[in-house]
């Protein structure tokens, strides 16, 4: 067993085999021990002496209390760097073309690249970390000392997000005597009754600015899968339930479970909807199904049955060939070929040079990089800006700055303004397609190609 040098009270050192009987000796005395301890740099140095095989049961459970306190501790600190960082970034430095856009805060990318998180959730943790930072120091506190999680101080700044600074506090002070002893769920219960309480005529206002929240998200899952939400007021929601239990109602009793009644009642009412209903300005195909397009990159020889290589589905990721083929031999379906090396499996082909990319040029860069090129960005090529990585010469195009798929990148239009208004930088590796970014900091953070194969549908 390790041993350690504990100081007592009295800052008296001595070490866990020979100390004092009320000082911990086993691991089970120094989990009950540390399970309590308010976390620090002291406390944590004495984890170690947490050592699995020596723990009983019950001491299993006391050392899982003490990671969670310590753990609590260490997100404390990460919620003041973040709020430093998020003030760094706000204030006024002019940049390399001497002025500064107040507009635009690019603290996200950072973080974004430097804990490999996505932009939109480095925009959560920055946006958390600043409001628990700047208006609930209690429960800062509380999360450093370790009697609430992570997830509770999160949901005081989410809960409270519409609220102003001064009723923000009234809801603090009315919910944090309770936290240490609540679950999560239970603490975004209590924060939304006392967000009632606290301002009960600002709830229809607050539920406007909600609405300006409302959107619909995707996220691939495994085996094929993926999930579909959406986030939108509650009576749309109600409504929505109702349509889909209706119409999942009508199917025949096949062996079906009532939840996939209702997914596949969720697709035909979207996907499948009867001819001559209103429908958005394209109109539907043949038969009233919905005019909408799905791509998919797939190899021929798979798409032919030769092989079993896995497809690429635009917007989730990578799917089964048979996923891939049910796509490719979808009726109404239209099949593009596209060009690849034959080693690096990377698109090659060459436009014409001039300032904007032909039709046939814009499908093959999108094709090739499939999202965003910035590190952190999963937006879709087919959305972003195609951005020239060698900046066009205007007046002799032959100089420099090719207006061809080896030169162009897709960008969303964030960060097609944070290449161009900030000091961060971009190179593409011609042989590899790898996008290497370099941050204001001198911290380098590199983009992997998508290597699509040769046959392209939609």
């Amino acid at each position: 067993m390790m041993q350690a040098t504990l100081l007592d009270h009295d800052d008296t050192a001595t070490t866990g085999e020979t100390g004092p009987p009320e000082q911990p000796v086993t691991a089970d005395e120094w989990a009950t021990h540390l399970a309590s301890a308010v976390p620090g740099p002291q406390t944590a140095a004495m984890l170690g002496l947490l050592e699995r095989d020596g723990l009983s049961r019950a001491g299993r459970i006391d050392a899982l209390k003490a990671w969670e306190r310590h753990i609590a501790w260490i997100q404390a600190q990460q919620v003041g760097l973040l709020a430093d960082i998020e003030a760094d970034a706000l204030e006024a430095v002019p940049n390399d073309f001497g002025w500064v856009d107040y507009d635009w805060n690019f603290a996200c990318e950072d973080v974004a690249c430097a804990l490999k998180l996505s932009g939109n959730t480095a925009a959560d943790r920055l946006a958390v970390a600043t409001a628990l930072e700047g208006r609930f120091p209690t429960t800062v506190g509380l999360l450093e000392r370790g009697e609430i999680c992570y997830l509770q101080a999160k949901a005081v700044a989410e809960v409270t997000g519409t609220l102003d600074p001064e009723a923000a506090g009234v809801v603090e002070a009315m919910v944090v005597p309770k936290m240490p002893g609540q679950s999560v769920g239970q603490t975004r219960r209590a924060l939304n009754r006392a967000v009632l309480k606290a301002d009960p005529r600002g709830a229809e206002r607050r539920h406007r600015r909600r609405r300006e929240d409302r959107t619909i998200w995707h996220r691939a899952a495994e085996d094929g899968m993926a999930t579909w939400s959406a986030f939108l007021p509650t009576p749309q929601a109600a409504q929505l339930d109702a349509a889909v239990d209706a119409h999942a109602a009508t199917f025949t009793e096949d062996g079906r479970t009532l939840n996939q009644k209702r997914v596949d009642a969720l697709y035909d009412l979207v996907v499948n909807r009867p001819a001559g209903t209103d429908t958005p300005a394209g109109g539907t195909t043949p038969g009233g199904r919905s005019a909408a397009v799905v791509q998919v990159t797939v190899s021929m020889d798979t798409l032919i049955g030769v092989d079993e290589e896995p497809g690429q589905l635009k917007g989730y990721g990578p799917v089964s060939a048979t996923a891939a083929r049910e796509v490719a031999f979808a009726p109404g379906t239209i099949w593009r070929r596209l060009i690849t090396h034959p080693k690096t499996g990377l698109l090659i082909k060459t436009d014409p040079t001039t300032y904007h990319p032909t039709a046939e040029t814009q499908r093959h860069v999108i094709a090739r990089d499939m999202t965003c090129t910035f590190p952190s960005c999963q937006m879709p090529a087919h959305r972003c800006d195609l951005d020239h990585i060698e900046p066009f010469n205007h007046q002799d195009p032959q100089a420099g700055g090719r207006t061809e798929p080896g030169n162009l990148m897709p960008l969303c239009r964030r960060h097609h303004l944070l290449k161009h208004r900030t000091r961060w930088q971009a190179e593409r590796n011609p042989d590899t397609g790898e996008v290497t970014w370099t941050a204001p900091t001198g911290h380098t953070y590199t983009n992997p190609p998508h290597t699509p194969t040769p046959t392209h549908i939609t």
